[in-house]
């Protein structure tokens, strides 16, 4: 589970560097910004609701990840 979830914050901050880069080479004359942004909010609510579907199964011990 660890792992699950430092691979998807790993992607989650590529694609956040993603949009900084489109932001400043496109210099705002296309979309590939707003896209990237959406994947990343995207991967974000992943994140989030396996994390809580992951402590609801029961797979998340109420200490946390260790």
């Amino acid at each position: 589970m660890k792992i699950i979830v430092l691979l998807l914050i790993v992607v989650i901050l590529a694609s956040l560097g993603s949009a900084l880069y489109y932001l400043v080479k496109d210099q705002g004359k296309s979309d590939r910004v707003v896209k990237a942004l959406t994947v990343r909010i995207g991967l974000s609510m992943l994140l989030f609701l396996s994390l809580m579907a992951a402590y609801y199964f029961g797979w998340i011990p109420e200490t946390g990840l260790r």
